[in-house]
């Protein structure tokens, strides 16, 4: 993981950058100039989802950018997720919603939002996305939120495995059984919470290594998530924070302060956890 470009490989060949944009509870212009910032500020990687209502803006932030730049859209590695499991039709035309919106031509990365609505929903929408997938409308799909109980239905079906599973991993929710799985399955896992939503930028721990390698707390945050292998994708509101949070690969934790920061579990949930649900 030697700069910002660095890369991940799935388990389906594609690669997906190591550092992306996330863009949860941004909304109209917002979303598109933070979009923009990320971009112009070097990320090549942004998540989106019909949940957020802003594929439309980060699509067009993606468009216009590619277009002012140079860059080619194959460059920008964009993510959105399915809203609701209401079986395979739907799920057909929520993709077709979200290819709409977006004005992208692809979807890089499709995942289930979340595991909510029952096995058997959850089983046709994977049906569904798997189909998509077949067709090139999606290049990557995986899931999001999902526990081992999810997962293991999923990989029952003996259709595509899951190339990811996002989810909120830190080193306040470590997640160990969630990861020790995905590992075994070879399923990449995405931290959709990498800064922990900010509650914790003043633990002891975080400041001192942060003190220690000149650093902010969040740069210790996501550099721990990079070092345990995870994708993750922090979100601001500030141009500022955006480019700030790229400077992760001029430093690197020695591993016992990685295992240090993963003894701080206190499963701490930042936002919501379906994981257990039926």
């Amino acid at each position: 993981m030697a700069d910002l470009q660095s890369t991940l490989k799935l388990n389906d060949g594609n690669a997906i950058p190591v550092l992306g944009f996330g863009t949860y509870e941004l909304l109209g212009k917002e979303a598109y100039d933070a979009v923009t910032w990320a971009l112009e500020a070097g990320y090549r990687h942004i998540d989106s989802a019909t949940w957020y209502e802003n594929e439309k803006e980060c699509g067009q932030a993606i468009l216009d950018f590619c277009k002012a730049s140079g860059t080619p859209r194959s460059a920008v590695y964009y993510t959105t997720k399915l809203k609701l499991n209401e079986g395979y039709e739907q799920t057909l035309k929520a993709i077709q919603f979200s290819l709409d919106e977006c004005g992208l031509g692809y979807i890089d990365l499709y995942l289930i939002h979340g595991p909510l609505g029952g096995p058997d929903a959850r089983k046709e929408c994977w049906r569904a996305i798997c189909d998509a997938h077949k067709e090139s409308k999606l290049k990557s799909i995986g899931v999001s939120c999902f526990g081992i109980r999810h997962l293991k239905e999923i990989l029952e079906l003996g259709l595509a495995v899951p190339a990811i599973n996002q989810i909120d991993l830190h080193p306040f929710m470590t997640r160990s059984a969630i990861v020790k799985f995905c590992q075994e399955h070879t399923i990449a896992l995405e931290a959709w919470a990498p800064l922990v939503r900010g509650l914790r930028f003043e633990h002891s721990s975080i400041v001192s290594l942060a003190r220690k390698y000149n650093k902010e707390p969040a740069h210790i945050l996501l550099r721990y998530c990079l070092q345990k292998g995870y994708v993750a994708i922090p979100k601001s509101v500030s141009r500022t924070r955006i480019a700030s949070n790229t400077k992760l690969f001029d430093f690197q934790l020695e591993q016992q302060e990685v295992s240090d920061l993963d003894a701080l579990n206190e499963e701490l949930v930042t936002d919501w956890d379906p994981t257990d649900c039926p």
